[in-house]
Formats: structure tokens, sequence, C-alpha cells
């Protein structure tokens, strides 16, 4: 029989953790279906009934938001234009009954490189924060995620938080992403932007395209050319030549890669123009 754990304090589940090594389960919306036997195997940690886990709050710092936090939790809560883009994103996470059981932090741990919460968090300059018995550490998501189902946490590690700084609050955004079909559906190609502009002008260009690499990736060429622009017509700025070079695409069943990447260019323009305040105004 497989041991269940479920504590409501976040040390003692930090000691369970270093002690058997357990696998960590939250919602479980990736971890049963990727289970193979009847029961998971060895000792489980259910982190869900720890109250220091979930919710979203304001910190010196910017936003905090607790690893259990699930994407109905995102839905509902009141947050600043920045964050649309994590909203639109959620209500794509499977059905209404995958958004309220799936959390933020399983999300992230699962690793997939279509998970459709990741390229809205790297939008949001997302960190993550790392607890364990011997303390807690930060990374950039960027570094968290190492590649496809992995991740830079250690066996005895709990991923706490997603950390969002001020800066990062700041602007409108929008996320698209494009698959076989409208609903339940895993992306060919998505894509989350953020845009602030000051005085007409952008200052600051936040751009990521998720399921066409190992891991969702920013695009550095596309925010270069978009910082300091006219806050008009930003679509006019898109060419492949900026998106392809952060990109590493797949052939797979789903799509070919020369069809991802136009795709990505596609999805970023038609992002680019929602922001755009002319079509804001419309």
């Amino acid at each position: 029989m497989t041991a269940y754990h479920r504590p409501t304090d976040l040390d003692a589940a930090l000691r369970l953790l270093a002690d058997t090594g357990a696998t960590v389960a939250a919602g479980c919306t990736d971890l049963f279906p990727a289970t193979d036997r009847r029961a998971l195997p060895g000792p489980v940690l259910d982190i869900t009934a720890i109250p220091a886990l979930r919710g979203i709050v304001a910190t010196p710092e910017g936003l905090r938001l607790g690893a259990t936090t699930t994407w109905t939790d995102v839905i509902r809560a009141d947050l600043p234009p920045a964050f649309d883009m994590l909203k639109e994103a959620a209500r794509e996470v499977g059905s209404v009954q995958i958004q309220t059981a799936g959390t933020l932090a399983g999300n992230l741990c699962n690793a997939s490189p279509a998970a459709d919460g990741v390229p809205c968090l790297l939008a949001l300059d997302a960190g993550v924060e790392l607890a364990s018995t011997t303390g807690t550490r930060r990374l950039p998501l960027s570094a968290f995620l190492t590649g496809p189902r992995q991740t830079a946490r250690r066996p005895d590690e709990l991923l706490a938080a997603i950390h969002i700084p001020a800066a990062a609050t700041a602007g409108r955004s929008r996320f698209l992403k494009l698959g076989a079909r409208k609903y339940l559906v895993i992306s060919i190609a998505m894509v989350a932007a953020r845009i602030a502009t000051d005085a007409g002008r952008v200052t600051q260009a936040a751009i990521a395209v998720g399921a066409c690499s190992a891991t969702a990736r920013r695009l550095p060429d596309l925010e270069r050319a978009l910082t300091g622009a006219p806050a008009t017509a930003l679509a006019a700025h898109v060419t492949e030549d900026r998106i392809a070079p952060a990109l590493s695409p797949i052939d797979d069943i789903r799509a070919d890669a020369a069809y991802r990447t136009h795709a990505a260019a596609e999805l970023v323009r038609r992002a680019l123009t929602d922001l755009s305040p002319q079509e804001a105004a419309a």
C-alpha cells in the first residue's frame, strides 16, 4: 500500500520530503496520467492542505503566487492588466475541472514544452522559490526549466512560490495559442506578449513563445526592436528573422518545425496588433 502524507504545515512537509523522498502531488492533473500503474509507487506527499502555499499576495518586491494556487484562483484574482495573458492561458488549461484542480507549481514542475502558463510567466519575468529543510533559494524561471520534463529542483526541494517583480506588473498583455482544435488541445505554438508604454512609446516589451523549443523562450531580438518604438503598429516589427533564432522547433505529429516557426510569428503579430493603442480603442 502506498504511504500517503497530507501535512498542513510547510516545515512538516519539507521534513517528510527530506526523510522519504516522496513523490510530490498537488492537483495531480499531470501526475496520474503519467503513471502506468494502478497506484503511485512509493510514498506520496500531498501539499494541497498547506495554507502557506496557496494564494496571491503583494510583497515589497512585487507579487507572490503560491505553489498550489490553482488556475481558477488566477482567473478570479484581481490582478493588473499585465496578468491578462496569464488569465487567458488559465482558461485554456484543459477543462473547468482541470482548472479547478491544477496548480501553478504543478504546471512548472511537469515541465512540458507546451505548458500554457510558462510563456506568460516568462513574460512577467517570473522567478521561483525553492524550499528545503536547509533553507530557500530562488532561480529565474528560465533557469529552473532545463529541458522537456526536466527542472533544476533537487529531490529534497519543494517549489514553494512564484515571484513576479513589481516592474513586470506594468503594461497590458495578451496570450494566444494554436492547436488542432479550439479547446482541450496541446499547442502547436503559443505566444504571450506584454507591452508597457509611456508618452506613446514602448518602455517594456516582453514576448515569449511556447511549444516551439525544449522550453518556452523569450524573443530578445524582437523585444529590443520594440523597446523605444512608437506604440502604434507594433506588429510591423515582427519578422521571422527576429523570431526564428530564439526557437528550436521539432517535427512531430501536430506540426513540422517550419510551420511552428511560421505560426509563432503570426501569433506574435496578432498579439501585438491587439496590444496596439488603436486596436484597444476600436
